[in-house]
């Protein structure tokens, strides 16, 4: 199958809010063609050492603001993962003939989730980020719901959407709190402690 392709240095997750601020004349274009033709367009990461070639959908949720000059700012939500076949550049943007694939095997257990939300609220808190508003159903799989909120490069977000097991990436995301969360806690620590000019709290 044929789709558009937006190369962004983001990487895009199933179900995950992208908003995005359109001004280059080829990609209002792409927007245009895609709410005509009322399909999504394919989202990958592009890096100085070229694109990824696993990416994610992009459905067109609404258009926020038009403006005079054409540009737009539209809310896009991530819908399903595909691996590039082949690029076409026959259109002012970019093309490409896409497989879609899901997860595939078992989904990773109630357990599993829970460990994994408890330790990724705690990174984001220890982090600076405010959780407030998330909400997450821990009868469904959470892995690509975690995974866009992630304090992490984009080699690791990539890796993430590539796996093609929830309780692989489950893992993953464990492996990867295991490791950041020390460091976490001991800046805050460091930073009491210099706080208190170097006694212990």
């Amino acid at each position: 199958m044929k789709i558009p392709l937006f190369p962004l240095d983001v990487v895009l997750f199933p179900g995950a809010p992208l908003p995005l601020h359109i001004f280059e004349e080829r990609y209002r274009e792409m927007v245009r063609d895609c709410v005509n033709r009322e399909i999504a367009f394919g989202v990958v990461c592009a890096s100085p050492e070229g694109l990824a070639v696993v990416g994610c959908t992009a459905r067109i949720a609404r258009i926020l603001n038009e403006y005079p000059d054409g540009r737009k700012d539209i809310l896009t939500e991530g819908m399903d993962r595909f691996e590039i076949k082949h690029l076409d550049d026959t259109l002012s943007y970019l093309q490409a003939d896409v497989q879609f694939f899901s997860d595939a095997g078992p989904y990773a257990s109630r357990e599993l989730r829970e460990l994994c939300l408890a330790m990724h609220f705690e990174v984001l808190e220890l982090a600076g980020a405010d959780v407030r508003h998330i909400g997450l159903d821990l009868n469904e799989p959470i892995s690509f719901q975690v995974a866009w909120s992630l304090p992490a490069g984009l080699d690791f977000k990539q890796e993430l959407l590539t796996l093609r097991s929830d309780v692989e990436r489950t893992n993953r995301l464990l492996d990867f709190y295991k490791m950041i969360l020390p460091k976490l806690r001991g800046g805050i620590q460091a930073r009491r402690s210099a706080e208190s000019n170097g006694h212990i709290m």
